[in-house]
């Protein structure tokens, strides 16, 4: 039985639960940033616990009109909480609608996934340990886009979709997944430039600086090569077209925050430090604009790589490359030629 007649019957709640977690896995990397931009990963000392309390019957009072760092640390349990039951809803789903034993096994990796990056976030808590907090940021964007991988799986689109047969396939699926692998190392590397240890040197600031500038004109590079690529070969694929837009839209937005999240956080370069309209500059540590900047540039890093995930996925089944039969005439005559 093919995939396409299993549309037929199948229910819909494995992809409506696959949406909800993707949707719920944003606002919690969000917050994820938040804790790091405020230094608040610590407001709550024990783990799984809340300071004593079950984390589901902490007074909501003291949570709400406690201190902020307490707020956004609790809050970000809570939201990691309901991701994980989500997760279990997805799994269950799967088993029970889905026959497919591959979607089957995505989805206890999605669990897994889940449980593990919970775990870091408590072992983090319990060891202060800044390179573990590092980690554990570097999981979350990770699952954001093993997440909208799960939902295009478990979409209408991908069990009826007819591939078109194309030569610039193999290409484009190049492409898409070079632009993923990059984005999220981009990602990582801006990870390591947040969670730099204090005592770390000078000279490796700055290389931190550099490789994440590079890396991100190399994403930016990429993205508008795979948009350029499919608008050229597959522009009547607008399950495509519209997530390489939308992918080079958001690249672009995070080129205008990188710059703005230094500014913000470092002030502006030297040689342009004595302008007259950049010269009263001042610096806010822990401001609402330099976090809602700085953490934004966060999150907007993991959209990137959600959106190249979606074209990468998409792409692997909507479009397949051409081939020539052995024994055809044409290939006959090209070897021949």
């Amino acid at each position: 039985m093919t995939e396409r007649k299993l549309s037929q019957y199948e229910s819909r709640w494995p992809h409506r639960l696959a949406v909800l977690l993707c949707g719920a896995t944003f606002p919690l990397i969000w917050v994820g940033g938040l804790v790091t931009t405020y230094n608040a990963g610590m407001a709550v000392p024990d783990w799984p616990s809340t300071y004593g309390y079950n984390l589901l019957a902490y007074p909501p009072a003291t949570w709400f009109f406690g201190p902020w760092d307490l707020f956004i640390e609790h809050g970000h349990r809570l939201l990691g909480a309901t991701v994980g039951l989500l997760a279990i809803a997805f799994a269950a789903s799967v088993f029970i609608c889905d026959p497919r034993r591959w979607m089957r096994a995505s989805a206890v990796i999605a669990l897994a996934l889940v449980i593990v990056q919970g775990g870091l976030g408590g072992t983090r808590v319990l060891l202060d340990e800044r390179q573990l907090a590092m980690v554990h940021g570097c999981l979350g964007p990770a699952f954001f886009g093993y997440s909208v991988a799960l939902a295009v799986f478990t979409s209408r689109l991908w069990h009826d979709a007819d591939p078109a047969e194309t030569p610039a396939g193999g290409k484009l699926h190049r492409l898409a997944f070079m632009t993923v692998a990059l984005a999220y190392l981009q990602l990582v590397l801006g990870a390591q430039l947040r969670h730099i240890p204090i005592m770390a040197s000078p000279r490796a600031f700055q290389a931190a600086v550099v490789f994440h500038l590079a890396t991100g004109l190399i994403v930016a590079g990429h993205a508008l090569a795979l948009t350029r690529h499919i608008v050229c070969h597959a522009r009547s694929q607008r399950a495509l077209l519209r997530p390489a837009v939308l992918l080079s839209g958001l690249i672009f937005c995070q080129l205008l925050l990188g710059p703005a999240s230094w500014v913000v956080k470092y002030g502006w370069p030297g040689w342009l430090a004595e302008l007259p309209l950049t010269a009263a500059h001042t610096i806010h540590a822990n401001g609402m604009v330099q976090s809602l900047i700085v953490t934004g540039h966060v999150a907007l890093g993991s959209l990137v790589i959600a959106a190249a995930v979606l074209v990468f996925v998409r792409s692997l089944r909507l479009l397949r490359t051409k081939t020539v039969a052995i024994g055809s005439s044409a290939l006959l005559m090209g070897m021949t030629a």
